[in-house]
């Protein structure tokens, strides 16, 4: 349980992290560069603090926080560089925290202000729960920084977590996310994985060789290895690799694959995927491409929850051979189907839910698309509006699944089973079935009748009107 005091320094702590974030964006420097930037900041005060433990430093000699912290004006703004030069060219976790790391401070007292912030703190000694929260809360207002593009690194935390206690990964599984912007899915299984057992073993495997995640975007892999790292994940070295997961043909896999890949057409210039990647059904769409490369990296008897756009269900082409693929192999028992409006895109989309080994027959379908109205910023999702849908999946029991929906008697029941000979019949997987328009039953004389009863009280109004209007004239 958090203490009051705990929740006080952690809120404390938030604060004083946006008051610098408010001040520098009126000198011009972004959000994201900020975060960035306090990232290495804060990387290198908590290397420092583990020194004076008694605990190694991964730090070379010559470029240390204590190096640093002395320094102001144009000194510090040297030494700041070189030492992000430095570090940007080390191995291990010090090469993934600074991949391709600049400076986007150029004014030394503004610079000064942040090392100073970070200073007054002692964040090595804080619960791994507490700085990673203090951590994520800097990066959901990134996310929510429309100006600063970083909302395509944002999944909602609330589907997130839907995802992860449906598919429900264990302690000695693997997990991976190819697309992991700032690492959420990584985060939230990990929360769910580590109180399944005590044991010393079990959770140095889950904080070391459980996770992996991928980002093409340097400045994502930094902030979702020290995400990661502030939650005590990774920290013999950073599950986050930074690599176009797309042409990536390594042979690991593993048992469970969450993700909320990018949508759209591939850049020009990033490598056609069909070259590298052989068995791949050729397409330019990037959420077919990372379809099917979820499906080559997960074990037989692996689960995959990946978040999709409505255009993989309801294509014709390229999407109907990736959906044919998908369904001769994988067991696609389970989608759920969402509104537009959780993401920042706007567009509406799909959570796939399969397993690899057997092919798909029977797909239950949850419809938290139709009649749901969602924004981010006046009703965004919480948890507790996807607690029907995690009811009714029955995970590790689905052979108690029951519709909800029901022909006669609940017609717009928001959970359908369609059977592998209704699916047969159809071009695709886009299924609707509620329909919450009121039918008019009424015969074309009852409609008459009321619209001559309208005109009347119309008209009679008109009348009443005339009266009063002429009574004030005279």
């Amino acid at each position: 349980m958090e203490t009051e005091k705990q929740v006080k320094s952690e809120q404390a702590l938030v604060k004083k992290v946006s008051d610098i974030a408010n001040v520098l964006a009126a000198a011009g420097v972004g959000f994201t560069d900020y975060i960035t930037q306090l990232t290495y900041i804060l990387f290198l005060k908590m290397d420092d603090e583990r020194e004076t433990y008694g605990l190694s430093s991964s730090i070379p000699q010559g470029y240390k926080w204590r190096d640093l912290i002395a320094l102001s004006g144009t000194d510090l703004i040297k030494q700041y560089e070189k030492t992000l030069d430095k570090l940007s060219n080390e191995s291990g976790l010090i090469g993934t925290i600074f991949t391709k790391a600049s400076n986007k401070i150029q004014t030394p007292v503004h610079l000064k202000k942040v090392i100073d912030m970070v200073s007054g703190e002692n964040w090595y000694m804080l619960e791994g729960d507490v700085k990673g929260a203090i951590y994520e809360s800097i990066l959901e207002k990134n996310g929510k920084d429309k100006k600063s593009g970083a909302g395509q690194y944002f999944t909602p935390r609330a589907l997130i977590k839907a995802m992860v206690d449906v598919i429900d990964p264990k302690i000695m599984e693997t997990v991976a996310d190819p697309a992991c912007g700032t690492g959420g899915f990584l985060l939230v299984a990990y929360e769910h994985m580590k109180k399944q057992s005590n044991e010393i073993a079990k959770l140095d495997f889950l904080r070391n060789k459980a996770f992996f995640g991928a980002d093409n975007t340097p400045l994502v892999v930094t902030l979702a290895s020290m995400n990661l790292y502030l939650h005590d994940i990774g920290i013999k070295g950073s599950p986050i690799v930074c690599q176009d997961s797309l042409l990536d043909t390594s042979d690991r896999m593993y048992d469970v694959v969450l993700a909320n890949p990018p949508f759209g057409t591939r850049p020009q210039g990033s490598g056609e995927v069909s070259v590298v990647r052989e068995t791949f059904i050729k397409t330019s769409d990037n959420q077919l491409n990372f379809l099917q490369h979820i499906m080559s990296i997960v074990k037989t008897g692996g689960r995959v929850a990946v978040v999709l756009p409505d255009s993989v269900l309801s294509d014709g082409k390229d999407a109907t051979a990736v959906r044919k693929k998908l369904m001769k192999d994988f067991n696609l028992h389970t989608i759920l189907r969402l509104t537009a409006g959780l993401f920042y895109a706007n567009i509406s989309t799909n959570v796939l839910f399969f397993e690899k080994g057997k092919p798909t027959e029977d797909i239950w379908v949850y419809d938290y698309k139709t009649g749901i109205k969602h924004t981010l910023a006046t009703k965004p999702l919480k948890r507790e509006d996807l607690d029907d849908f995690v009811a009714c999946y029955c995970s590790g029991h689905m052979q108690d699944r029951k519709e909800t929906y029901d022909k006669e008697t609940n017609p717009n029941g928001r959970w359908r089973k369609f059977t592998a000979a209704e699916i047969a019949k159809r071009k695709d997987l886009d299924f609707k079935w509620i329909d919450f328009a009121e039918k008019d039953e009424r015969t074309l004389s009852e409609i008459l009748d009321e619209i001559e009863e309208k005109s009347q009280n119309i008209a009679n109004a008109v009348a009443r009107l005339r009266e009063l209007i002429d009574g004030d004239e005279q």
